[in-house]
């Protein structure tokens, strides 16, 4: 096997800015074929309702469905796929979920309001979405830890009534998968996938129910059908190619370090995997791990072509230029592999998810930690935050005025009303005042 030479940058170097632009630099231009594709698609479904998703699934999925109907999975189906699991596989899915729980219970936003010495009442009431929509890749292609990630919270925020939307590829569909459902207590689940999915979701049709918002991974296809849905229903956002970087003093097992790298590497050729160090000698080390590691490595093809092609070794002189590094980068994962993780996290601003230690690896927390693992990326974590239990709540004002309110503040708000020309405004709150 050919030698991976990681690219190397040098903080201290003239043109760092622009070599690091490059490198974090990711082709997101818009295929406009597929943009065409999922339009109709998504037409047809507006327009055709349940014929258009038969068609399409039984199309692009090599399925046989006659009747709408027959694309709903009976809820008792959830709870066999559970009970066909081995211990250890269920032990390990409840772990996981009572964990996703636990964490998500802190996350809940209340409602809360107080009241003016005048008795004019002021607040926020805190409701949840009334359905939510579901989007979870089929087929081979299982994450039941996706399903955990954006159930729960969605349940915990107390979302009505949770619709999942699974293709079965070939009438092919994953036990884990099916059993995370059950764990999460999604309501209804339709097997179906791609635009039409999103579509149905979006718009609804006679059999599958619209809903307000999506979640959830997919494909291209599915991403651009989000990206066009949008407005229609929320979404939770449009997910780059996965992302890790890692901040090390050159005092953990390089061994460590290098697998950490691989983690993220691995999901696909665009997935982008850095390592920031003091330490020179450390990167050559992390460097022959990379190499001596990597023909173990089922994906080895993968994370040869995502390290070759975004991979970096970036060489600071010390860890709080490795902190303004990490805050230009805004990465999705951010491991502070370092004596004094607490000290250093103090001066990150930008960063999906912190992980904080030597022990802390980055996969621990796409499973079981707790924390979501639904990430910003693609610099994105600079003005956004992981899925979570308040991205399924809405938010109302709550203002009710005493006659001694509406006074004081009928006054204030006809000066400003005039100030803009809005008469009616300015008259509405005049009628009010004493």
């Amino acid at each position: 096997m050919t030698t991976i030479n990681m690219t190397r940058l040098d903080s201290s170097a003239a043109d760092f800015s622009a070599q690091l632009k490059t490198r974090l630099a990711w082709d997101a231009s818009e295929d406009f074929e597929i943009h065409k594709r999922v339009m109709d698609i998504i037409s047809d479904v507006r327009n055709l309702g349940d014929d258009a998703v038969i068609e399409y699934t039984n199309r692009f999925d090599q399925c046989a469905f006659k009747k709408a109907a027959e694309l709903e999975l009976p809820k008792q189906a959830l709870q066999d796929a559970w009970n066909s699991l081995s211990a250890e596989k269920a032990d390990a899915l409840q772990t996981a979920a009572n964990r996703i729980r636990a964490y998500a219970e802190e996350q809940k936003l209340h409602s809360w309001q107080y009241t003016e010495e005048d008795g004019t009442l002021l607040g926020q009431q805190v409701t949840p979405l009334d359905k939510v929509g579901l989007y979870v890749p089929g087929g081979k292609a299982a994450y039941p830890s996706s399903v955990l990630m954006n159930a729960i919270p969605a349940k915990v925020a107390g979302v009505g009534e949770l619709i999942m939307v699974v293709p079965t590829p070939a009438g092919e569909s994953n036990p884990l998968v099916l059993a995370a459902a059950y764990l999460a207590g999604v309501d209804r689940i339709f097997t179906i996938g791609g635009a039409q999915a999103v579509a149905a979701l979006a718009y609804g049709t006679k059999t599958i129910p619209a809903v307000d918002k999506i979640v959830g991974p997919g494909n291209i296809y599915v991403a651009t059908a989000k990206k066009l849905v949008f407005g229609q229903v929320g979404i939770d956002m449009i997910a780059g190619p996965s992302e890790i970087l890692v901040i090390c003093d050159g005092q953990t097992d390089p061994n460590w370090i290098a697998m950490d790298l691989f983690s993220q590497a691995e999901h696909d050729e665009n997935a982008q995997a850095i390592l920031i160090s003091d330490s020179s000698d450390f990167l050559d080390q992390v460097e022959h791990s990379i190499n001596k590691l990597l023909p173990e490595m089922e994906r080895a093809d993968i994370i040869r072509a995502s390290l070759t092609g975004r991979g970096a070794f970036i060489l600071v002189p010390n860890l709080e230029v490795a902190a303004e590094v990490a805050n230009r980068i805004a990465p999705e994962h951010l491991e502070l592999s370092v004596a004094n993780p607490d000290s250093l996290r103090q001066k990150i601003r930008n960063a999906g998810a912190i992980f904080m230690g030597r022990y802390t690896a980055e996969a621990l927390g796409d499973y079981c930690a707790g924390p979501n693992h639904v990430l910003p990326t693609s610099g994105t974590a600079r003005y956004s935050s992981p899925l979570g239990v308040y991205d399924f709540q809405k938010r109302s004002s709550l203002i009710n005025c005493s006659a001694a309110g509406a006074d004081k503040l009928g006054k204030i708000a006809s000066v400003l009303a005039r100030g803009e020309s809005l008469t009616a405004h300015a008259r509405s709150a005049e009628y009010r005042i004493k």
